[in-house]
């Protein structure tokens, strides 16, 4: 169980309190060693069978009990007080016998009903149920054949299932709270479970966007060194610079994504994300493009983007600028952007298919196309529905390949919408 602090956040967890069974590992299916509070319940409930048991002790004496039936009750009496300590591993089987050997004998009575309370805190109805009723028939016979009065008879049924009822009725309802806690413990190590894969997947989506845009440009050049060792010094410089630059930038971007993921900060501190691109760094990433080798055309009609809608809108473009760089063969790709608060916010990217371009950079062509998996446009399409918008990629009549997206842009911006 985790204390909640003043403010609501969880605090430190006392293992020590919670009984073994809140502390175990449920699909692991082995047992769980006892629990400091298992200990102290453990001693308290040998202590109250060995207090009854003396407490019986005392009443049988002051009745003049025959010596052989007295020792009977002694030597039961003694065994019942050591067996409570296998209560744990043989509820059932104690309670039962403890049960069958009180319908007649008195010192086992205290033993019987720590084993009464066990099984109902630890067994289902289906188990504990029998068991209880057991307990009420052995308590006819014990009334009955105990020589005692009419009057003294009456008291001790019913004060017999006044304890009865009592302590079945305890140990249902402990039994409950415990599996009401155990559910909301698994529930939150669930949602946990689910936060941990929501966080894996964000951090691949982001290590994509951030690495397979530099990636391909650093594939791109380097196939254009390679397609021609005789170009000209001053291509072959371009290239290599382009490529030293575009490497810089790759591992740059590298280790803000692991800075992200290293950073450690106390319990009262929110841990920073990364920088991220908005609206405004379209027109960059079109010209980083551009120096690529790339044939790029930007109609940007829009601007003023909440930061969270124009990280969006971003990634789609890197992306699809990414994916036409693999596929495109050379062919010139047109960005068009429009959109407005209250409309939403769309976006085109399109290139022709079936024609070979030639490339600005040399090597470009067939020869030098970067593999990929077609993850980029699968986790662009979950990046649009995630932020309430929808996106499709395909072939169109007229001969192009187009990534068509569009991103709600509420008329009211909020904080969730800037993050």
């Amino acid at each position: 169980m985790t204390e909640l602090r003043g403010d609501g956040a969880p605090g430190h967890e006392y293992r020590w309190a919670l009984p073994s069974v809140l502390l175990g590992d449920g699909s692991a299916g082995g047992r769980v060693r006892r629990s400091t509070r298992d200990w102290i319940v453990d001693i308290a409930m040998f202590l109250l069978a060995a207090g009854l048991t003396f407490l019986s002790l005392i009443e049988l004496r002051q009745q003049n009990q025959p010596q052989p039936l007295m020792a009977v009750e002694q030597v039961t009496g003694a065994l019942s007080c050591v067996a409570v300590w296998l209560r744990r591993r043989w509820p059932v089987q104690l309670a039962v016998v403890t049960a069958l050997l009180s319908s007649y004998l008195e010192l086992p009575g205290g033993t019987s009903v720590v084993a009464f309370f066990t099984v109902a805190v630890h067994r289902p109805f289906r188990i504990s149920g029998p068991v209880a009723v057991l307990n009420f028939v052995t308590l006819a016979p014990y009334v009955i054949l105990r020589p005692q009065t009419e009057l003294d008879r009456t008291w001790a049924a019913a004060l017999g299932v006044a304890i009865l009822l009592t302590v079945f009725a305890w140990g249902v309802v402990i039994r409950a709270r415990r599996q009401l806690v155990w559910s909301l413990r698994q529930r939150a190590d669930s949602a946990a479970e689910e936060a941990k894969r929501l966080e894996r997947e964000r951090i691949a989506r982001e290590m994509h966007d951030v690495l397979a845009h530099r990636i391909s440009i650093l594939s791109l050049h380097a196939g254009a060194l390679e397609f021609r060792p005789d170009a000209p010094a001053g291509e072959i410089s371009r290239a290599a610079g382009a490529i030293r630059s575009n490497a810089h930038l790759a591992l740059q971007d590298l280790r803000e994504v692991i800075g992200v993921l290293r950073h450690s900060a106390p319990e009262d501190d929110v841990v920073p994300d990364r920088p991220q691109p908005t609206m405004a760094d379209v027109p960059a990433l079109v010209e980083e493009c551009r120096h690529a080798g790339m044939r790029v055309r930007l109609d940007l009609r829009a601007s003023d983007a909440p930061e969270g809608l124009g990280r969006n809108l971003y990634r789609i473009i890197q992306e699809a600028l990414t994916n036409a760089r693999k596929h495109g063969g050379g062919a010139p790709v047109t960005v068009t952007v429009r959109g407005e608060r209250g409309d939403g916010l769309s976006v085109e990217v399109g290139n022709p298919l079936g024609t070979r371009h030639g490339a600005r950079l040399p090597g470009a062509g067939a020869g030098s196309r970067i593999p990929g998996a077609g993850a980029g446009l699968i986790g662009l399409k979950e990046r649009a529905e995630l932020a309430g918008g929808r996106l499709e990629h395909g072939a169109t009549p007229e001969g192009n390949f187009v990534v068509r997206a569009w991103l709600p842009w509420p008329a009211k911006t909020t904080g969730e919408d800037d993050a």
